[in-house]
């Protein structure tokens, strides 16, 4: 039966996945898990979903050796394919057959480091493998069923620190029709529950992704054509989890606000930058006349009573359609 200790700590780790910060909420959820369960050391591992990979999100007890040992070199092993076909992640002491303490894994890198009992569990999210998490003891029987089974009920929430797409939390705020996609040296991720998002079949798009993701910053919206459509186009830096250099891109279907045209929105995303009408015509091919036209046709319609109040209206609404080369004066930090 379980007592008021585990109920707490189960209760906590289920709560952390309301957190955006994975590493922080992992390392607590490790440590909640050492007031329910025996452990001397534990691990939380993600699965690199471009390199297969697995990288520690969170971890206590573990030498770095250690460590990286559980996350490169225990894939290799038999007890490997055991753990992930199992709903109930097996133990060292559960080992009735002896398979795992015959195993040179065991032999060279848990028995050297003074555990003798050790657990460990599958993390699927979405019908997807996203992770490990191990717990090691001295004890030589420190694992036993209802162990097991306590470590098992809190497995989905591990699952949801150590997936490195989006949690559903971060996207809840999200339109039903916004698309959204975790993007990484040009590899794309598919979010569950989302369409993949339009803009990127466009190549000058990802120009405009590596200029966002060369510049360090958090956020950068803009508005955006695709597919005979526009868009409002957010794209979101990672801090946090195994691929922390991520970017997500989440892409909702708008009409351009105020009615603006689309030439209209190039000219005020010029003169957000502090371009001048001269500079604005030279660089969209129009006689500086044209471009006041322009001017004068968007300070009316978005109600700005000078060209500084409708350029800081873009930059605080994201009325922009930025180049490349213009991404770091919008980005936001």
């Amino acid at each position: 039966m379980l007592h008021h200790r585990q109920i707490a700590a189960a209760t906590r780790i289920g709560m952390l996945t309301r957190e955006h910060d994975s590493v922080a909420a992992g390392a607590e959820a490790l440590r909640q898990l050492a007031r329910a369960l025996p452990l001397d050391a534990a691990t939380l591992l993600a699965l690199d979903p471009f390199t297969g990979t697995h990288v520690q999100v969170a971890g206590i007890g573990y030498t770095a050796t250690a460590s990286q040992d559980l996350a490169a070199e225990f894939v290799g092993t038999p007890w490997y394919e055991n753990v992930v076909r199992q709903e109930l992640p097996p133990s060292i002491s559960e080992d009735t057959a002896g398979s795992f303490r015959d195993g040179w894994f065991y032999a060279e890198r848990v028995r050297p480091a003074g555990f003798r009992d050790g657990v460990t569990g599958a993390l699927r999210r979405h019908g997807r493998l996203v992770g490990l998490v191990h717990l090691s003891a001295s004890d030589a029987h420190a694992y036993d069923t209802d162990a097991r089974w306590l470590l098992a009920s809190v497995l989905p929430a591990l699952a949801a620190l150590a997936d490195p797409v989006p949690r559903a939390g971060d996207l809840e705020d999200l339109a039903p029709e916004s698309a959204a996609s975790l993007v990484v040296d040009g590899g794309v991720i598919d979010v569950p529950g989302r369409e993949r998002v339009r803009a990127l079949r466009d190549p000058a798009f990802h120009e405009l992704l590596r200029a966002f993701a060369d510049t360090g910053g958090r956020r950068l919206r803009l508005l955006r054509p695709a597919e005979g459509a526009w868009h409002r186009v957010v794209l979101h830096r990672h801090r946090s989890g195994p691929i922390a250099h991520a970017v997500l891109v989440v892409e909702t279907p708008t009409e351009l606000p105020y009615g603006l045209s689309p030439r209209e929105l190039d000219v005020l995303t010029r003169a957000a930058t502090g371009q001048t009408n001269q500079a604005i015509a030279q660089a969209l091919y129009l006689s500086p006349r044209t471009v006041h036209t322009h001017m004068e046709h968007l300070l009316r319609k978005t109600g700005a009573v000078s060209r500084a109040e409708a350029t800081a209206l873009a930059v605080r609404d994201g009325l922009l359609r930025p180049a490349p080369e213009q991404v770091i004066r919008f980005v936001e930090r």
